[in-house]
């Protein structure tokens, strides 16, 4: 899988996110390249349903993720202002993973690759968006996350924390 910074093209932005991240009622810090904290993942444990905010460092909440249970296949809405602005479903079919991004006044988004090994990447129209792999760092427990110019970061590590939690059930 080749990086978005090896082809030629402007540097997108690079995040590291733990691995195994989060349980509901854990929090985190989602850091860019530099160490520098960029947006924390509150998890809720007072909710019926996995719910995590996605803040700005200075507290302002930027998305809320909710697992839907009562869907035939796995699906997570991610909302801002109580709107819901993307829907991440996972595929039923085929061997590997696949997950299809549904957002709201705009082009959606897919992912593929292998989901369990945190190597994927997320594409628009056949263009890498972002792409997630752990073989860029040396810290244990943790993958990077290189999201493309021009797209909106915080929507792309909401849908990342939606993958990574969905993996898992």
């Amino acid at each position: 899988m080749r990086r978005l910074r090896d082809r030629g093209g402007p540097e997108g932005t690079r995040y590291t996110m733990r691995e195994k991240l989060f349980s509901v009622g854990d929090d985190f810090w989602i850091e860019n390249d530099g160490g520098e904290r960029m947006f924390k993942v509150n998890g809720k444990a007072l909710r019926i349903r996995d719910t995590f905010v996605i803040e700005s460092r200075s507290g302002e909440e930027l998305f809320t993720i909710q697992e839907k249970k009562l869907s035939v296949r796995d699906k997570m809405e991610v909302e801002r202002g109580g709107r819901t602005v993307a829907t991440v479903k996972k595929a039923l079919i085929g061997i590997r993973d696949r997950y299809s991004i549904e957002v709201e006044g705009g082009p959606d988004l897919s992912a593929k690759g292998n989901f369990v090994d945190h190597e994927f990447e997320i594409e628009r129209d056949g263009h890498k968006v972002a792409e997630i792999s752990k073989r860029w760092l040396r810290v244990r427990d943790a993958y990077g996350i290189e999201v493309a110019p021009g797209q909106d970061d915080a929507l792309i590590l909401a849908v990342t924390v939606c993958i990574d939690q969905m993996g898992r059930g």
